[in-house]
C-alpha cells in the first residue's frame, strides 16, 4: 500500500477534528474490504465486545491463529491474537480502579505491553528491554496499575528491536479508563484501527525488511477496524447520542480521517479532555498512537448515514452508521465536556523551564522526483485508482539496518543512557528537530504535553500524548516532569523503533 497523504503538520484546535459520522448500537452488516468479516477458529461466538476487568488478573494470551482477511478462496491469514480471537481486547475500568492484567506469551518471540498514553508507574509501562525484562516465550507478566486519568488508551506491543513483528501479526487493544460520572450516550463504540501487509495469497508479508524501517514503515495494504475488514457498519436509533473512540494502532499507516454525513464535536484527544469543538474542514490527522473520544447526535430520521473515512487515495470507509429503528424521545442537555482533570496544572509555567534539543536523524534518501509525486500518488493502488503518472524512484539506504535512526547522534539501544535528567515537577522545554526525509511520528511516555507556538507565546489548548512532526520542521512541546522513572520519547512507527528511533529522559 502505498503511503498516505502527507499530514500537514501539527493541527490547531480548530482544524483538529471534523464534522461527522457517529457509530451506533448494533453490528449489522458483514460488509468487508474485499471479504467476509469472519472470526478466527474457535473463536467464541458470543464473546462480549468490552470486557471488565477484575481483582482478579485479567489473563491475555498473546498466542498464534488465524483469521479471514481475505474472502474464499484465498486461505486464512496466520495472525497472533490475544486469547484467540481476531477482535482486539477492549479491556474497562472505572477511574480510580485498578488494572490487574497478565499477560501469557504463548507466541516464538518476547513481548511487552506498552499502555500507551497512561500516566503510569514507570515499572509497568510496558517497554521491554527498557521497564521491563521482556516477557519471554512460555513466561507470563503482570501489570498491575491505578490510572491517574480517565481516557482511552491504546495496548501496543513495545519491545526495543522486537515490536513490529507482534503488531504486524495482529497484537493490539484498547483500556478504557471511565469517568466517575460520564455523560449520558446511548452507546459507547471503541473503534481500533490496524493494517495489514498482506501477499496476495493472503500470507504476511516478511517482517524485518531495512527498506520498510528506512522508509515509511510497514504501511499496510488491508485496513481493519475491530480485528473485521473495513468498513465497520452500525445501525442505531434516530437520535441515539453516541460516543466514539477511535484509535490508531497501525504499524506505520498515518493519515487524516474524515467525517462525513453528520456533525462531530471534539470531549478529548489522546485520552484528556478538552473543550468540545467541531473539526476545520471535518478532518483530523490520525497518526499511529493518536485517539480521539467523539460525540455525536444522530439524525432523528431514520434511513441517515454518516460515515469515517481514512484520506487514503480516493478515501477508504472505515466504518459507517444508519439510523433505524423507534426514535429516541430522551433529552438530553448540549454536547458539552465530558469533564475537567483537575491533575494536570492549568498552565505551564515555562519562565523556569529545562530546556533541550532533541534532534532526529537517519533514513533512507529520497529522490526529489519521489518527493513531488509523492501526494500524486499516495494511496493510488489502494482506491483502486489508475496509476497517477510514471512510478518515482524509491527511497534508498546503504546503512546499519540495526542503527538506521539516531536521536541527537545515538540510535536508541537496550543500556542507552538518558539524554538529560531533571528533578520531579520541573517544567521541561524539548526543541525537537526532525531532520530527516520523513514526518515523524512521536509519543512521550508517562506523561502528557503542551503543543507550544513558534515564539513560547502560548500553546495549544489540549494536551498530547503523540503528534506528528513534518520533515525539516521543528516543534516545541513543553510539559511538567513530574512522575519519576525513565521514560522514552519514541517513534509509534515501529519499525522505525525497532531500528533506533528513540531516545529517554529520566525524572528523579
Amino acid at each position: 500500500m502505498p503511503p498516505a497523504d502527507p499530514i500537514s503538520g501539527p493541527p490547531s484546535r480548530r482544524a483538529l477534528l471534523g464534522g461527522a459520522a457517529a457509530l451506533g448500537l448494533l453490528p449489522v452488516s458483514a460488509l468487508a474490504q474485499g471479504g467476509a468479516k469472519d472470526a478466527p477458529k474457535d473463536a467464541p461466538k458470543d464473546a462480549p465486545r468490552d470486557q471488565a476487568l477484575t481483582p482478579e488478573p485479567r489473563a491475555l494470551t498473546a498466542a498464534p491463529g488465524k483469521a479471514r482477511l481475505r474472502p474464499e478462496p484465498a486461505p486464512e491469514t496466520a495472525v497472533w491474537s490475544f486469547d484467540g480471537r481476531a477482535q482486539p481486547p477492549v479491556l474497562r475500568v472505572k477511574l480510580g480502579e485498578t488494572v490487574r492484567v497478565r499477560v501469557e506469551n504463548r507466541t516464538d518471540k518476547p513481548l511487552a505491553l506498552h499502555w500507551h498514553g497512561v500516566r503510569n508507574q514507570n515499572a509497568m509501562d510496558g517497554v521491554g528491554g527498557v521497564t521491563q525484562a521482556p516477557i519471554r516465550p512460555g513466561a507470563d507478566f503482570t501489570y498491575v496499575f491505578t490510572p491517574p486519568d480517565a481516557g482511552t488508551y491504546l495496548a501496543r506491543p513495545l519491545v526495543v528491536g522486537g515490536s513490529s513483528e507482534p503488531s504486524g501479526r495482529g497484537l493490539a487493544g484498547f483500556l478504557i479508563v471511565e469517568e466517575k460520572a460520564p455523560p449520558a450516550v446511548d452507546a459507547d463504540v471503541a473503534l481500533l484501527v490496524q493494517d495489514w501487509r498482506l501477499e496476495a495469497d493472503g500470507s504476511l508479508i516478511g517482517f524485518g525488511q531495512t527498506a520498510f524501517a528506512a522508509a515509511n514503515g510497514r504501511l499496510g495494504n488491508l485496513v481493519t477496524v475491530n480485528g473485521r475488514p473495513v468498513p465497520e457498519t452500525f445501525e442505531a436509533r434516530p437520535g441515539s447520542r453516541v460516543r466514539v473512540r477511535i484509535g490508531n494502532a497501525c504499524n506505520a499507516r498515518g493519515t487524516r480521517i474524515r467525517f462525513e454525513g453528520l456533525k462531530v464535536y471534539v470531549a478529548a484527544v489522546d485520552g484528556q479532555p478538552t473543550d468540545t469543538f467541531e473539526p476545520l474542514r471535518a478532518t483530523l490527522p490520525f497518526p499511529p498512537g493518536t485517539r480521539y473520544d467523539l460525540l455525536v447526535d444522530l439524525p432523528s430520521e431514520p434511513g441517515q448515514t454518516g460515515s469515517i473515512s481514512a484520506l487514503v487515495g480516493q478515501g477508504l470507509v472505515l466504518a459507517s452508521v444508519t439510523t433505524k429503528g423507534a426514535p429516541v424521545t430522551e433529552k438530553r442537555p448540549p454536547i458539552g465536556p465530558v469533564g475537567e482533570n483537575r491533575l494536570l496544572p492549568a498552565e505551564v509555567k515555562l519562565q523556569n523551564a529545562v530546556r533541550r534539543d532533541v534532534v532526529i536523524t537517519g533514513g533512507a534518501t529520497v529522490p526529489k522526483d519521489a518527493k513531488d509525486a509523492g501526494a500524486k500518488d499516495a494511496g493510488a493502488k489502494d482506491a483502486g485508482a489508475k496509476d497517477a503518472g510514471a512510478k518515482p524512484a524509491e527511497p534508498t539506504y546503504a546503512g546499519d539496518p540495526a542503527r538506521i535512526w539516531m536521536v541527537n547522534g545515538q540510535s536508541g539501544a537496550a543500556g542507552l543512557a538518558p539524554i538529560f535528567s531533571v528533578k520531579r515537577g520541573q517544567v521541561v522545554v524539548l526543541a525537537l528537530r526532525n531532520e530527516t526525509a520523513f514526518p515523524q511520528a512521536l509519543h512521550l511516555h508517562g506523561h502528557v504535553f503542551r503543543l507550544l507556538h513558534p515564539l513560547d507565546d502560548g500553546w495549544e489548548p489540549y494536551w498530547l500524548d503523540t503528534f506528528q512532526l513534518l520533515e525539516g520542521r521543528t516543534a516545541r512541546i513543553a510539559f511538567q516532569a513530574d512522575n519519576p522513572g525513565r521514560w522514552l520519547l519514541s517513534a509509534t512507527v515501529l519499525e522505525r523503533f525497532d531500528t533506533g528511533l528513540w531516545t529517554s529522559f529520566e525524572v528523579t
